[in-house]
């Protein structure tokens, strides 16, 4: 997924939530600029920032690997 997509994805669900930049960017606890940079694709936001924007919008990301991975995986 490219950071386009991601954008596209975050600015249809804002819309559909009923609402603006700056309400997405308040309940998430970030700043409005940030809300403006993934929705335009920008590719230096932070992961842990895009994380809190997606899950007001109750979107998760999916991690697949070509191998099997559970906790213990992480010794």
């Amino acid at each position: 997924m490219t950071s386009d997509e991601i954008a596209k994805i975050v600015h249809y669900y804002r819309k559909q939530s009923g609402l603006s930049q700056q309400g997405l960017a308040r309940f998430a606890g970030v700043g409005k600029t940030v809300v403006f940079d993934i929705e335009k694709g920008k590719k230096t936001v932070q992961l842990n920032t895009l994380l809190k924007v997606l899950d007001i919008l109750n979107i998760q990301i999916k991690l697949v690997t070509p191998f099997p991975w559970t906790s213990e995986n992480n010794g």
